[in-house]
């Protein structure tokens, strides 16, 4: 009877296991774009300072869990040079898929997460004001996928979690392709995030 109650209660407690889900929030510590070094070619990119998205975790025993989160930025660059000017404009959804470890602790948890990503661009418009006229064409646009790692720390405050981290990327390929070869999308990508989950 005693073996029968204890795996009952093994089952509920794996049963049991939260699933959690939030938002989370940051802003970029890296540049998206890596522009060409050139004295005839002037670069100014605009990449907005948000990051913002869902997050999903489910948490497993001993301090594992594994992570989705869906992110987003809107961003920009413009580029001008002797034979004209161009600007380029998009948004990027990033997909991070993490496993995480939480070190054991009362209030405080740091944590540390290593996984894979996947980014597009979406609406994605080039404009090119040049000496023979002005033309709106879509840039190029891969589908990169990259390595992820970071650390941060998990708050504990009731049912409520908050999750300050680091997290550093290194994309496969650029994810941007700039027609004129001046400019493309950073293949290393580092964030500072907040997490906020139930």
């Amino acid at each position: 009877m005693r073996p029968m109650l204890l795996l009952l209660l093994g089952a509920a407690s794996a049963a049991a296991q939260p699933l959690a889900y939030g938002v989370k929030g940051g802003v970029p510590l890296t540049d998206f774009f890596s522009a060409v070094q050139s004295q005839s070619f002037s670069f100014s990119a605009n990449a907005k300072r948000f990051i913002v998205g869902p997050t999903i975790e489910l948490r497993l025993p001993f301090g594992l869990g594994i992570e989705l989160d869906a992110l987003y930025r809107h961003l920009n660059f413009s580029g001008s040079a002797s034979a004209g000017s161009e600007t380029v404009t998009g948004s990027q959804f990033e997909f991070p898929l993490l496993a995480k470890y939480r070190f054991p602790a009362k209030i405080v948890r740091p944590f540390v997460d290593a996984g894979f990503a996947f980014s597009t661009l979406s609406g994605l418009t080039q404009t090119v004001a040049a000496k023979t006229g002005l033309s709106s064409a879509p840039a190029t646009s891969n589908f990169a996928k990259g390595f992820v790692m970071g650390g941060g720390l998990d708050i504990s405050l009731k049912i409520l979690h908050i999750s300050p981290e680091i997290r550093y990327t290194h994309w496969g390929s650029a994810s941007f392709t700039d027609p004129l070869a001046l400019v493309s999308g950073s293949q290393n990508q580092a964030e500072f995030l907040v997490g906020i989950t139930f």
